[in-house]
């Protein structure tokens, strides 16, 4: 397992709704009561003694598997982790597993994910923790071993509340790095591109959801006051569908962009979708439309003043034995 991470993490227990209101309820949930909490107090002297032999034998576990290996290929890192988690597991047996307490695996939680270290790892590492110390709870009191069983079920309710809560910032953190990813997706599928001086065009590819039609709405407004742009051409061709929302959404995106004092001409409006939202009702009258890109172009140069003009025939060279 990684080593314990001391950074701050603003707000996690508030963004997981994770009170103490809930932190209760999932002990209840558990049926981890106080009872439970003073057997893991008093096995708290008993787990120093064998806390330094069962670090040593997970770990010896942990080195002679390739995928657990890669993670301590380097002697002082895995020094220091080994520190980290002798105090991970005796802090099992302190008590006062409270919010402070919650908030401590939850940092360790986030600092296993940072590190890609696998789900599979972290709840193997508790497997065998478990089973090694129901056999040094067990050769401590031969005598009575169903107090040592009794000890046994209220570390397992312990053990099973920190699985939960490092499974949630697994999930958290992963849902949180996704978004992030698909942020950027939509910033580099949706780029504002700069032809000539005064001229952007916006080429648009694949779907568009209302968080993606927010974003290229902001991107174009952005750069049409850096480029100081008069004309855009915003491109739909590799749009599948619109639907009236978003359809709606464009024309607005048109309509700030008149505020900013840039005209907008829509190309690449296929039949399918120009069907689809005349069949919704979607009123396209105030929006300047044409089939294709070069029709887009053409009209973009002819609104900023300029004009193709052909200067002689151009030759069109042939390959190598052809006339």
């Amino acid at each position: 397992m990684a080593e314990q991470s001391r950074s701050p993490v603003p707000s996690l227990m508030q963004t997981m709704d994770l009170t103490e209101q809930e932190i209760a309820r999932r002990k209840a949930f558990l049926e981890f009561h106080d009872i439970d909490e003073q057997r893991l107090r008093a096995l708290h002297s008993v787990a120093q003694g064998y806390a330094d032999e069962v670090i040593e034998d997970f770990y010896t576990h942990l080195l002679a598997y390739d995928e657990s290996k890669q993670f301590f290929t380097d002697p002082a890192i895995l020094a220091r982790v080994k520190a980290a988690q002798k105090q991970y597991f005796l802090r099992l047996t302190q008590g006062d597993y409270d919010a402070a307490y919650v908030e401590d695996r939850l940092r360790i939680g986030i600092a296993h994910e940072r590190i890609n270290l696998p789900v599979e790892l972290y709840i193997s590492a508790y497997n065998f923790y478990l089973r090694t110390v129901l056999r040094h709870l067990l050769d401590a009191d031969q005598q009575h071993p169903e107090q040592a069983l009794s000890v046994f079920d209220s570390l397992l309710k312990l053990v099973f509340l920190d699985m939960g809560l490092a499974m949630e910032t697994y999930l958290t953190q992963r849902e949180r790095t996704i978004g992030e990813q698909q942020e950027a997706i939509r910033e580099i599928s949706t780029p504002v591109l700069p032809l000539r001086e005064r001229l952007l065009l916006l080429p648009i590819i694949g779907a568009i959801d209302p968080p993606r039609a927010q974003q290229l709405t902001t991107q174009l407004l952005h750069s049409i006051r850096e480029h100081r742009a008069k004309v855009v051409v915003m491109d739909i061709t590799g749009v599948p569908s619109v639907d009236s929302a978003i359809a709606n959404h464009l024309i607005q995106t048109v309509q700030a962009a008149r505020l900013m004092g840039a005209a907008v001409i829509v190309s690449g409006l296929s039949p399918e979708v120009a069907h689809a939202l005349v069949r919704i009702g979607v009123d396209l009258s105030g929006v300047n439309t044409v089939g294709s890109l070069q029709d887009g172009m053409e009209e973009a140069e002819r609104l900023l003043g300029y004009v193709l003009t052909k200067t002689a025939d151009a030759t069109v060279p042939t390959s190598a034995g052809e006339e």
